[in-house]
């Protein structure tokens, strides 16, 4: 089936990047299956995460169809072009059509992409996992796929203004080998192992980013325990909750 929307939609996105001049470090692609279902899972620190976990899957020629929040299909910018990927909307209080669309999807041979902490960690560190992609992946029966990025929270991320100027900023990707998952395994023990992979994928990811701070000023995006000024998950948690 012709993909009217997605693939000018990658153009687009090769081109702003390149404008951009942005420096993208990608390893393990060939991890990612040529054919079959798979569920491909993610970190999440910025708002354009999609777009970078999809451009991993395109020298496997695979294209990835993410759960998101519904109310971004509704925008009437990003609405249409969500649908025109065939990606699928997710109402948190609703979640089950979103999970039937996503298992049928699979079984259909699709990538399906996950992020399993379901919003943008501010501390920039891994936050709790939901059991959603392993579910998925168990009762499809296709692998997990864990990855990680880094880099691209100093693009556009919650809670600072958006940084889309010629600003050379590297971006590094990990993606790990794929994950069974048993369907006779209960899902939160394959969700703790998916989460220790996409750990370790997460730190290499960090020790391979060529870029250190040169002043203290420029430190928001990097993690407190790695010696930045993010905020630490603690507070991250106490804000939201006043």
């Amino acid at each position: 089936m012709a993909e009217l929307v997605y693939r000018p939609v990658i153009g687009a996105a090769r081109g702003l990047f390149k404008a951009l001049d942005l420096k993208i470090d990608t390893q393990g692609s060939e991890n990612i299956p040529r054919s079959g279902g798979a569920v491909l899972v993610s970190n999440h620190i910025g708002y354009l995460d999609f777009i970078f976990n999809g451009l991993a899957a395109l020298p496997q020629k695979r294209l990835v169809r993410f759960m998101a929040k519904e109310s971004v299909f509704r925008h009437k910018v990003s609405g249409p072009l969500m649908r025109g990927m065939k990606h699928i909307p997710v109402d948190r209080k609703q979640g089950e059509a979103a999970y039937r669309h996503a298992l049928r999807a699979l079984r259909s041979g699709e990538i399906i992409g996950v992020f399993p902490e379901a919003t943008i960690s501010e501390s920039f560190t891994l936050k709790g996992f939901k059991s959603g992609a392993a579910r998925l992946a168990q009762d499809a029966g296709v692998p997990l796929i864990p990855m990680a990025l880094w880099g691209t929270q100093r693009l556009w991320t919650k809670g600072r203004p958006r940084n889309l100027k010629r600003s050379h900023i590297p971006v590094t990707v990990r993606v790990g080998e794929p994950m069974d998952a048993p369907s006779d395994e209960y899902a939160g023990a394959i969700t703790r192992r998916l989460r220790e992979r996409m750990q370790e994928l997460l730190e290499a990811a960090q020790r391979a980013y060529p870029v250190r701070p040169k002043n203290a000023s420029d430190t928001w995006w990097i993690p407190a325990h790695l010696g930045g000024t993010a905020p630490t998950p603690a507070q991250v948690r106490e804000a939201g909750a006043g």
